[in-house]
């Protein structure tokens, strides 16, 4: 994670109790987490993905991104430490992903770029276990005015 002086995060703080009225609410900017080749090759690793424009920056130095690019699960995967930076959700014993309801991976994630998260909660429903989170989300590339993913991710947040 690269974190500049200049860059502050403030989380949006909300209590378990207040997320259903908390429609439209913004969230973020996250951090700015730099995405380098070390946590490319990491990311095929545990993956088994070694497709070429991911981990041979030689040979994609020729391919049409003129370098490698970050897989777009890599980007996916920044989404809850990302958003952990952004929403604290209080009175809750934990979270856990409830699923997604569109991912679009609108721009490659160049090696050595960095990327943020932002975004707002749609709308909150209490459920027997819990409150039921819808946020949608986007990440940025720093300098780029093309975001690299946009998504409707759904938490469930257990009291």
């Amino acid at each position: 994670m690269t974190l500049n002086e200049t860059d502050r995060v403030v989380p949006t703080i909300i209590d378990l109790a207040d997320l259903p009225d908390a429609s439209d609410l913004a969230i973020g900017p996250s951090s700015w987490w730099t995405v380098d080749q070390k946590r490319i090759n990491g990311f095929a690793d545990v993956t088994g993905d070694h497709q070429w424009i991911h981990v041979e920056p030689e040979r994609a130095a020729g391919g049409p991104f003129g370098g490698t690019i970050a897989h777009g699960y890599l980007t996916l995967s920044l989404v809850p430490p990302l958003l952990n930076e952004i929403l604290l959700i209080t009175s809750r014993s934990s979270g856990v992903n409830y699923g997604m309801d569109r991912i679009r991976f609108i721009n490659p994630v160049r090696v050595d770029s960095q990327v943020r998260l932002s975004g707002k909660i749609v709308r909150a429903d209490r459920r027997e276990t819990g409150v039921r989170v819808a946020v949608a989300l986007q990440m940025e590339i720093r300098g780029q005015e093309k975001l690299a993913m946009v998504g409707d991710f759904v938490i469930l947040a257990l009291p």
